[in-house]
């Protein structure tokens, strides 16, 4: 089941999409405001909540855990408490999130034995005991992102969208658990401050933005103030990828979809993408994927 609705505030809109399968719950929300305020935000579902935080700055206080996250976008964790009452204040006009609901019975079942660090969280759970799993939030690491995005753009209907969305539900599930446990144990050593950890978000976002016609490493330096050295490192440290690398994964996850849902041929989106040459884009495509742009568009 796939609900879109919009909640008209005096400051600002939310658009929603929700979908439910098999009691669990995924949503995607884009919220524009017209200044930064502070709002409540409650629920009494007895869940296991994972958050991911695509797009902006936002902080909020999470009563049940007593505690306050300042987050900025390309974030995520996974929660529990049996209800939870929340202030957010949005720190930039724009946020976007994403987020999967679990019955609590069906994640501990999913995940009560895969590492040490998440029997101790789910034992938490079972004991009715407000917990989040990282103190340390993890990265919106390219896997992550693509997951996402293949839900959101999700063109299957009927028994296929529902397992699709179910084992969607489950990539994430393991993917943020893993992210998490890592992020944990590790140190930062390029990325000491947030002003930093926010730069090397924006160099992300511009990417992201330019995938059509990607800036130099001088340009982006310049762009986000930091130097190449710093730049390179620190984004391999925050989202596991080179510059190059996330740059390449971008591009060719957004020509996959292209292939999948439009009906553009291979030629037009290997030049819209700003590949030199469609070979050229073909023999990338091919080694990330291992099978060809034609067998796409032949194979859906």
């Amino acid at each position: 089941m796939e609900e879109k609705k919009s909640i008209t505030y005096s400051n600002g809109v939310i658009h929603m999409t929700t979908w439910l399968c098999d009691d669990i719950r995924l949503g995607h929300a884009v919220s524009i405001f017209n200044e930064c305020f502070s709002f409540p935000a409650s629920s009494q579902s007895d869940v296991v909540r994972l958050h991911f935080g695509l797009r902006g700055d936002y902080l909020f206080h999470y009563k049940q855990l007593n505690q306050s996250f300042d987050l900025i976008g390309g974030h995520h964790n996974i929660m529990y408490s049996r209800e939870f009452d929340m202030v957010v204040e949005n720190k930039t006009l724009e946020l976007e999130t994403f987020g999967v609901q679990f019955p609590k019975e069906l994640f501990i079942g999913f995940i009560q034995n895969a590492s040490d660090q998440l029997k101790r969280f789910t034992e938490d759970i079972i004991s009715g005991h407000s917990v989040i799993l990282s103190q340390k939030w993890g990265a919106l690491e390219t896997a992550i992102q693509q997951v996402i995005t293949q839900i959101i753009h999700c063109k299957y209907t009927g028994d296929f969208k529902r397992l699709f969305l179910l084992s969607k539900s489950i990539e994430l599930l393991v993917l943020s658990a893993d992210s998490c446990i890592a992020a944990d144990s590790k140190e930062a050593v390029f990325l000491k401050s947030k002003t930093d950890k926010e730069k090397i978000v924006a160099v992300r976002d511009l990417l992201n933005s330019r995938l059509d016609s990607p800036p130099s490493l001088s340009e982006i330096a310049k762009t986000v103030g930091l130097n190449e050295y710093k730049l390179k490192r620190g984004f391999k440290e925050e989202f596991n990828n080179t510059v190059f690398g996330y740059l390449t994964d971008q591009r060719l996850q957004l020509a996959h979809q292209y292939l999948r849902d439009t009906q553009k041929t291979a030629a037009e989106i290997s030049f819209e993408l700003g590949y030199s040459t469609p070979q050229h884009f073909n023999n990338a495509f091919k080694k990330k994927f291992g099978f060809t742009p034609y067998s796409v568009r032949n194979n859906p």
